[in-house]
């Protein structure tokens, strides 16, 4: 059960599900109020109109039992003093108006049928007045009435009206409310019926077109498993050609699998050649160690500490490149490069050094190391001078190392960076390096947001440049 409502389908559906049930509840007790509201009003005006047609007989002066009254809707006929003085005939219960009674009372002093007064012009004139005004402001109620038997609600509209002596009158007349009622009975009913099967449509296609869309994550994940256990890191997830976010999320997995792919075959290559290049000298010195042993006489102890001394820098340089990809941080320490550079070229036969003075910031002892990895090989390759300056560039500080060698053709500009390479004529040569120093050099500059580049020098040989921000 977790799982399912754990999965985004689930969700998805529940939540498409949620939205649109609230949306029909909200649209659906809209549309009962409005239809409530406009049939309540249809029966108020049904209501007023019949009551201003005996409102229109009173204020003519016409006596209360010759009155019109419709004998298919509620009708009362109440004075100021809320006595019921005419009703319809078939009116036999009646609620929600000022009085509950069915039955006119009988009027004393010739005001109303039913007076006893001996003048025989009494009897003639019984219940009638002089004519009247029409009232303002109906007003509006709900209640019930019974009529020949049959119950029913009504809207009620009471209107006023100023009936000459027989003083302010108010007549009480209903319309149905039935057709309100059947009318929203009837829409409810359609909502009680088709809102569930409306969310059931709106549930399923939802959790269709959810599985359809997220079936090209699936064969992502599906493909990402499978990587996972066969440790292949050439394979590549499937694409969609929907090129939406998913195609996105294709295309970004498998670059991410394409940069682990290249950075393992990076990782295997380093360990290889590292062991490669620490091999060599461990045995040369292990050989020599045991020749020292057997025969003392024969220990060439230079050989040894050379073999030493590269056995550290060896290990150093590794310790160096361990670190930067661990992505040691270069600091923001303030530096003059000018100074440093001055520094590691003193002592240095055939370099002349034209450095000024320039501010940077990061790791000194790192940035000291790719002074003295370019100028060792510069040193290797040169013919008889090597130049080392340092300027300002606008937002930058340039370190150039120049030599009068051969220089770099420009094939292997970029391949001389990379760990363990070493052109054929540097391997030709005992001091030849391990190959690490020109990549040490770059990867420093590029965690201090500089660059190392590799051109033509004015005198033939190569140019190295390092360019770091300028210190603010």
């Amino acid at each position: 059960m977790r799982r399912i409502f754990g999965s985004v389908r689930s969700r998805a559906t529940l939540g498409a599900t949620f939205v649109v049930a609230v949306a029909l509840v909200a649209a659906g007790a809209a549309v009962l109020l409005s239809l409530r509201s406009n049939l309540m009003e249809q029966a108020g005006n049904e209501a007023q109109r019949t009551a201003q047609n005996v409102v229109a007989q009173l204020a003519a002066g016409k006596p209360y039992d010759q009155l019109d009254l419709d004998d298919e809707s509620p009708v009362q006929v109440v004075d100021a003093d809320g006595t019921l003085v005419a009703a319809g005939d078939e009116l036999e219960r009646i609620s929600g108006t000022a009085t509950e009674a069915v039955k006119p009372q009988p009027q004393s002093g010739g005001t109303g049928p039913g007076a006893g007064d001996d003048d025989d012009d009494a009897d003639d004139d019984s219940g009638r007045g002089e004519a009247g005004e029409i009232g303002e402001g109906t007003e509006f109620s709900d209640g019930s009435a019974t009529i020949d038997g049959e119950s029913a609600d009504y809207r009620f509209a009471a209107v006023p009206v100023e009936a000459g002596d027989r003083g302010r009158l108010t007549v009480y007349a209903g319309g149905s409310l039935d057709a309100e009622q059947s009318a929203v009975n009837t829409a409810l009913t359609v909502m009680l019926i088709g809102f569930p099967l409306l969310l059931g449509v709106v549930a399923g296609v939802t959790w269709l077109v959810t599985r359809r869309a997220l079936r090209p994550v699936e064969g992502i994940r599906g493909e990402m498993a499978a990587i996972t256990a066969s440790e292949d890191l050439a394979r590549r997830v499937p694409v969609p050609g929907t090129h939406d976010e998913v195609a996105r999320l294709a295309l970004t997995t498998n670059e991410t699998l394409a940069a682990l792919q290249t950075s393992v075959e990076r990782q295997r290559r380093f360990v290889a050649d590292a062991s490669h290049e620490l091999r060599s000298p461990i045995a040369s010195l292990r050989t020599q160690l045991e020749v020292g042993v057997a025969h003392p006489e024969l220990l060439d102890l230079d050989g040894a500490v050379e073999d030493t001394v590269r056995l550290q820098g060896l290990a150093a340089d590794l310790l160096l490149l361990a670190r930067l990809d661990a992505g040691e941080r270069p600091g923001d320490a303030r530096f003059d490069l000018g100074a440093l550079a001055r520094e590691q070229a003193e002592g240095r036969a055939d370099v002349t050094v034209e450095a000024r003075s320039a501010q940077v910031a990061g790791s000194r002892g790192q940035v000291g190391r790719v002074l003295t990895n370019l100028l060792d090989n510069a040193a290797r390759h040169a013919r008889s001078a090597v130049t080392l300056t340092v300027r300002p560039e606008g937002e930058w500080v340039v370190a150039a190392v120049a030599d009068d060698g051969d220089g770099v053709a420009e094939a292997d500009r970029e391949r001389i960076f990379e760990r363990f390479v070493r052109l054929d004529e540097a391997r030709s040569r005992d001091d030849g390096g391990a190959g690490l120093g020109l990549a040490i050099a770059r990867d420093v500059a590029v965690r201090h947001g500089g660059t190392l580049t590799v051109g033509r020098a004015p005198a033939g040989g190569a140019l190295f440049e390092l360019r770091l921000p300028q210190a603010q």
